[in-house]
């Protein structure tokens, strides 16, 4: 099935955040139908900065094809703002389905280009933004491919700007849309029955974001089709990494969070180590 055929259904996608290859695979063995590639995740872990604006879309690129080399689901991956104009905008596309692509989240932000939970943030004109859209539609190799389209324009121009800019997104190809950070549940519920009936949405949770925490089935029935948790896997596991060292540092041994970790064979038969040492074996000869 494909993604946009999922998204035609009335139960709600949930795609976990991810940022590597072993992320995808833990998400995908918990059962999940689609993942997102966080631009904010892969700042935080293979640069250790903030989300605004220092990944560069190779770097994006090349993690998705190491992702995709281990999964085979949809994947949502975030582009920022195309990194660029629009003729960027339709090269990250091209790079991004080859690399495995099945959506292109693309943002209305100028630069600096910030996380759609901090403040700053700046907005380039709507005209500009709807044009970016049309390029990438014209890019894309596969009419599968599908562009969401994200406003960030309630944190700069209000509310009801963002409506306005959301539905000529809409009008000039955008296959899902994103309104980021609403403030409340009564916005929330405004953007599902303005767009519900006519084109999918995308919510997204962030803890300790600007938009309150809510559950997928509760977001379902609001009218949302699509919701990401984006960066929570990098919190659990930075909140994890850091007691870990932590205790390490103190006690020179792994002992005291034996309790808290894989040992060395737990993690090989969650990564599937014995599977691809067997079928290693069948190419070299070892085994028949």
């Amino acid at each position: 099935m494909t993604l946009r055929a999922r998204l035609s259904r009335p139960e709600i996608l949930v795609a976990p955040g991810i940022y590597d290859g072993l992320t995808a695979a833990l998400a995908a063995e918990a059962g999940f139908e689609a993942l997102y590639l966080s631009g904010a995740a892969v700042a935080y872990t293979r640069l250790g900065r903030p989300d605004i604006g220092l990944t560069t879309m190779s770097e994006m690129a090349d993690t998705l094809a190491l992702i995709r080399d281990r999964v085979d689901l949809p994947i949502v991956i975030d582009a920022d703002n195309g990194f660029g104009n629009a003729l960027n905008a339709q090269r990250t596309m091209r790079a991004y389905e080859r690399a495995g692509a099945n959506a292109l989240q693309v943002e209305d932000q100028g630069y600096p280009k910030r996380c759609g939970h901090l403040s700053d943030k700046t907005l380039i004109p709507m005209a500009e933004m709807a044009g970016k859209i049309r390029a990438m539609a014209d890019a894309r190799a596969s009419d599968d491919t599908l562009i969401i389209a994200r406003t960030d324009a309630i944190a700069v121009e209000g509310f009801d700007a963002a409506l306005d800019r959301a539905a000529a997104y809409a009008e000039a190809g955008a296959d899902v849309l994103f309104v980021e950070a609403p403030r409340t549940r009564e916005q929330m519920q405004t953007i599902t029955g303005r767009f519900g009936d006519h084109v999918p949405l995308m919510a997204n949770m962030v803890e300790g974001g600007l938009t309150p925490v809510t559950g997928a089935a509760d977001l379902e029935s609001l009218g949302f089709s699509l919701v990401i948790f984006p960066g929570g896997i990098v919190r659990a596991l930075a909140r994890t990494a850091q007691g870990y060292y932590q205790s390490l540092r103190q006690t020179g041994s792994n002992a005291a969070f034996a309790d808290r970790m894989f040992d060395f064979d737990g993690l090989n038969a969650t990564i599937g180590t014995p599977g691809m040492l067997a079928a290693g074996r069948r190419y070299d000869g070892g085994d028949g």
